[in-house]
C-alpha cells in the first residue's frame, strides 16, 4: 500500500493536480457541489420512505405503508421532496453548471446558467403520441375521446399532446446532453460578454437592469446558435431528440451482453465510466440490465417458487440484475459506501470528512448522489482508478463465489434501497453465505479505495501550496 501510495504521489498526483486546477473542470466540480442542497434533501426523502414504505414489506406480509395514516401522509409528502429535487437533478444541474462557467470567467453569472438551462430545455421533447388499434368502441365513447382532444374510430384511438416534459429527460439523463450544450451555449455568451457585444445604458440605470440588459445580445446569440444545432440535427435524425440520441448512440451497441464473465464485467465497467462523467449508468445500461439481466431474474425467482434454491442452481442464472446491487453496489454504483469508510478512516481533509459525514446515512441505503456529486466523484481525477477498478473487484468475487457455488445465485426480487448484508441475504433467498461475500467484496474495494484517499491528502496539501504561491 505504502508503495502504490508513493508511486501514486510522484506519478499521478501532479497530473490530477493540474486537471483539477483547470477552469472549466473547476467549475464543473462546483456545479455538482452547488447541487447538495437539492441532492441531499432528495435523498433523505428517500431514505425516509426507504424505512416506512420499502422495506417493511420484506418483514411484514400484507404491509401497505401507503394505507396506514400519517405514514401514507409522510410517503406523500417525501414524494413532493423527490419531484423537486432527484426527479429533476439534471436540470438543477445544468443551472449550476452555467452559473459556473459565467463565475469563472467573471461575467453575470445569472445570466449565464438561465442561458445554459435554456439552451438544454430547448432541444427536449414538448410532445407526445401514440395509439391503439383493434378496439371495439361504441359511438358515445368515440365521442368522449374526441371531445378530450384526441382522434377516436370504431377500432382505434390515436392520443397526442404538447407541453409536457418527461421526468426522464430531466434526471441523472440530462447530465451528459447538459454538460455538452451548457457548454457550448455559456461558452458563446461569455465570448460575446467578453467582447463587450452588449447594450450599454446610462450609469444612472439600477446596476440589476443594466446586468440584465447587457446580457440580452449574448444570450440570445448562445440560444439562437443552439436552436440552428437542434434544427440541422432533427433534419438529419428526425425521430428522436438529441438527447435520446445520445442515449440510442450509447445504450444499443451494448445490447447482447449476457452471463459471460466478460459481459458482466463490461457492463459493471460501463457503468462507472457513464458515472464518472456524470451520465446514469444504470439508466443508460437499462436495455442491458432489465431486458438480459432482469429476465434473468424473473427466470430464478419462478424457479425458486416452483422447487426452491435447488432448482435455482442446477437450472437458474448465476448472474442476474440484482447480483450487482448485492456484491458491488454497497451504497450505490461504485461501492461507494466503502469509500465513505476510508474517507472516514483515513481521510485528513475537512471537505471530504464533512461530506462523508452527510453522507453516511443515505449511503447505508445504496443512496450515493450526495457522495457522488458533493466530493465529488464526478469527473474527479484522483478518484478515476479507484472508482473504475473497485467495483470490477467486486462483481468478480461475487460472479466467481456464485459460478463456483459457495453461494447461492440471487432469486429473490429485493428494492435496492435495503442495506448491505440483509440485501444479499434476502436476495438469495435466505442463504447465510452471501453476507460473507459481500463483506469480502467490501474489503476488497476499501482496500483499493484507501491509498487514493491517502493521496487525495497530498494533493489538497499541494494545491494549497499552489494557491499560497
Amino acid at each position: 500500500m505504502n508503495a502504490l501510495t508513493a508511486w501514486l504521489e510522484r506519478y499521478f498526483l501532479p497530473i490530477a493536480t493540474k486537471i483539477g486546477s483547470q477552469k472549466h473542470l473547476v467549475a464543473l466540480r462546483d456545479a455538482f457541489i452547488g447541487t447538495i442542497p437539492a441532492t441531499m434533501a432528495g435523498s433523505v426523502a428517500v431514505m425516509i420512505n426507504a424505512l416506512i414504505r420499502d422495506l417493511p414489506p420484506q418483514f411484514f406480509d400484507g404491509y401497505d405503508g401507503n394505507t396506514i395514516p400519517i405514514i401514507r401522509e409522510i410517503i406523500e409528502i417525501n414524494g413532493y421532496v423527490w419531484n423537486g429535487t432527484l426527479a429533476i437533478a439534471g436540470l438543477i444541474f445544468v443551472f449550476s453548471w452555467g452559473y459556473n462557467i459565467a463565475k469563472a470567467y467573471r461575467v453575470n453569472e445569472l445570466s449565464g446558467g438561465i442561458v445554459a438551462t435554456a439552451a438544454t430545455i430547448a432541444g427536449i421533447t414538448f410532445s407526445f403520441s401514440g395509439g391503439i388499434t383493434g378496439l371495439n368502441l361504441d359511438q358515445s365513447t368515440i365521442d368522449a375521446i374526441n371531445e378530450a382532444g384526441w382522434s377516436a374510430t370504431a377500432t382505434e384511438i390515436t392520443a397526442g399532446g404538447w407541453g409536457w416534459l418527461p421526468l426522464s429527460n430531466l434526471d441523472a439523463n440530462l447530465f451528459f446532453t447538459a454538460m455538452v450544450i451548457g457548454l457550448v451555449a455559456t461558452m458563446i455568451y461569455v465570448k460575446l460578454m467578453l467582447k463587450d457585444i452588449t447594450i450599454k445604458l446610462p450609469d444612472s440605470v439600477p446596476p440589476a437592469i443594466s446586468k440584465a440588459f447587457a446580457s440580452i445580445i449574448p444570450a440570445t446569440v448562445a440560444l439562437y446558435v443552439v436552436s440552428i444545432f437542434y434544427f440541422v440535427f432533427s433534419k438529419f435524425v428526425p425521430d428522436m431528440t438529441f438527447l435520446e440520441w445520445i442515449q440510442k448512440t450509447v445504450a444499443q451497441p451494448l445490447l447482447g451482453l449476457s452471463q459471460g464473465f466478460g459481459a458482466v464485467i463490461l457492463v459493471a465497467l460501463f457503468v462507472q465510466l457513464f458515472w464518472f462523467f456524470g451520465i446514469h449508468g444504470p439508466n443508460v445500461l437499462a436495455p442491458i440490465l432489465e431486458s438480459v439481466f432482469g429476465v434473468a431474474q424473473i427466470t430464478n425467482v419462478n424457479l425458486f417458487q416452483q422447487g426452491g434454491a435447488e432448482l435455482v442452481i442446477s437450472e437458474g442464472y448465476k448472474w442476474v440484475r440484482g447480483s450487482f446491487d448485492a456484491y458491488s453496489w454497497f451504497g450505490g454504483s461504485g461501492g461507494t459506501l466503502v469509500l465513505i469508510l476510508a474517507i472516514l478512516f483515513f481521510s485528513k481533509r475537512k471537505d471530504y470528512r464533512t461530506v462523508a459525514n452527510l453522507s453516511v446515512g443515505p449511503g447505508i441505503f445504496n443512496i450515493n448522489e450526495p457522495i457522488m456529486f458533493g466530493l465529488p466523484i464526478v469527473l474527479n481525477p484522483i478518484m478515476f482508478i479507484p472508482f473504475l477498478l473497485a467495483p470490477v473487484v467486486s462483481v468478480s468475487i461475487g460472479y466467481f463465489a456464485t459460478i463456483w457455488g459457495f453461494v447461492a445465485p440471487v432469486s429473490q426480487q429485493v428494492t435496492w434501497v435495503t442495506p448491505p448484508f440483509l440485501l444479499s441475504f434476502l436476495a438469495t433467498g435466505a442463504d447465510w453465505r452471501a453476507p460473507i461475500v459481500t463483506l469480502v467484496a467490501m474489503l476488497a474495494s476499501f482496500a483499493i479505495w484507501v491509498p487514493f484517499v491517502i493521496a487525495a491528502n497530498k494533493m489538497d496539501a499541494t494545491l494549497e501550496e499552489n494557491k499560497a504561491s
